[in-house]
């Protein structure tokens, strides 16, 4: 079955569009409410009124242009941007001039913060600097004398588009960031699954021609000593890896984007674990089970198989073909605990570190990879001389939780 393509589209900016949407909405009827209460002090105003039936019909009209930063384009913010000015310098025109020096409002009034706003959400701060900038100067032209009221409320804007367009750059480069470490944990656990297959089929049997070419001799030694070659270079592979090229929106004001490749989701079932854990059970390997079922969903139950196979390759590869194994299976209501144990001469201290340093990962990924994946975990405890016993936990809940977003 062939894999999906996920895409998952992070932007911190989606809010920011919808509050200016509705901020832009907000302050319009504010200005065309503050115009009636005042109607009768305007000299012309029916200039005003023809302003104010554009302004309604441009803020009503241009609400899917400020519902992202892709359809907010750069020609939409210069026509916006020239609405609010032509309506600070209207001002000038419908309103008395005792009534402008006495500091009245122009008749977009709060409106035009909105403008300058989706300057900074759409560019950053130098976009906001620019038609912060271009308001402030009309303002001065408007009201003819730099009045207190006047510069504070410029300034005002000015420091508050600046600093929310450099909150949004700021934020974006968080994206970014963010979607990167998504793609390198996405790759990494890929990686990590490979390399646990491979080393459960492939690197198992060319450690096995190795050593069995190196007892036969002849031809065969030779075959071993590149079986054992082929398997370092596939070892060092498989613990390196590749970081894939990180990809991001072509418009980084679009925010992150990050490409996930899964699987195709199955209907999952449960299986039970006796099942699948009975064929390890030999000569030298003893299985002690509850007598009832012991059910998991399938996919958590055959990675827990696997890890108990591979605990036990480590008991034939570490222990001795003469080495006596038990597996315990423990079924208890919240989780499940199977547990491998040998009479080998035990792991000697550091060796699994240094194991894991030369790229063999039998422990480190078939089985400590493979329980973290399923949210439990792998203990694993040896003393020279006396046997090494691992311990395999794996929770109900969290996988039976799995098993339902499965089948959504």
């Amino acid at each position: 079955m062939a894999r999906r393509e996920r895409v998952m589209k992070m932007s911190v900016e989606l809010p920011l569009w919808r509050a200016l949407a509705g901020y832009r909405v907000l302050t319009m009827l504010y200005a065309v409410g503050f115009f009636a209460t005042a109607y009768d002090g305007f000299a012309r105003p029916w200039v005003a009124v023809a302003y104010y039936c554009v302004l309604f019909v441009w803020t009503v009209a241009t609400l899917p242009m400020v519902s992202s930063a892709a359809s907010c384009t750069k020609r939409f913010l210069a026509a916006d941007l020239t609405v609010a000015l032509t309506g600070i310098m209207l001002t000038t025109v419908a309103d008395s001039h005792e009534r402008i020096q006495s500091g009245g409002p122009t008749l977009p009034s709060i409106w035009t913060a909105g403008s300058v706003l989706a300057f900074a959400i759409k560019g950053g701060w130098r976009w906001a600097a620019f038609a912060s900038t271009a308001v402030a100067v009309t303002n001065l032209v408007e009201r003819g004398t730099p009045a207190r009221d006047t510069v504070h409320n410029v300034v005002l804007v000015w420091v508050a588009s600046i600093a929310i367009g450099y909150v949004v750059e700021v934020a974006r480069a968080s994206e970014r960031t963010l979607a990167r470490a998504l793609e390198i944990e996405a790759a990494t656990r890929e990686r990590e699954r490979l390399a646990r297959d491979i080393h459960d089929s492939v690197l198992q049997v060319l450690a096995m021609v190795q050593r069995r070419g190196a007892v036969i001799g002849g031809e065969a030694a030779e075959l071993g000593r590149l079986a054992g070659e082929q398997e370092v270079a596939l070892r060092m592979l498989v613990s390196g890896g590749l970081v894939p090229v990180s990809r991001v929106s072509q418009d980084a004001a679009d925010g992150a984007v990050v490409y996930a490749v899964e699987e195709p989701v199955q209907q999952p079932e449960v299986v039970d674990l006796r099942a699948l854990l009975a064929p390890f059970a030999g000569a030298r390997v003893n299985l002690a089970d509850p007598g009832a079922a012991v059910l998991l969903p399938v996919p958590a139950a055959r990675e827990l198989a696997a890890a108990v196979g591979a605990a036990l390759d480590n008991v034939r590869g570490h222990a001795g073909d003469d080495a006596r194994a038990w597996i315990l299976v423990e079924d208890e209501p919240d989780r499940v605990v199977v547990t491998v144990r040998d009479d080998g001469p035990g792991i000697p201290e550091g060796r699994l570190a240094q194991a894991e340093g030369e790229g063999r990962l039998g422990v480190a990924q078939s089985i400590r990879g493979r329980l973290r994946d399923l949210g439990g975990s792998a203990e694993l405890i040896s003393t020279p001389g006396q046997g090494t016993e691992v311990e395999l936990t794996v929770p109900k809940e969290k996988n039976v939780q799995r098993g339902k977003a499965g089948r959504r």
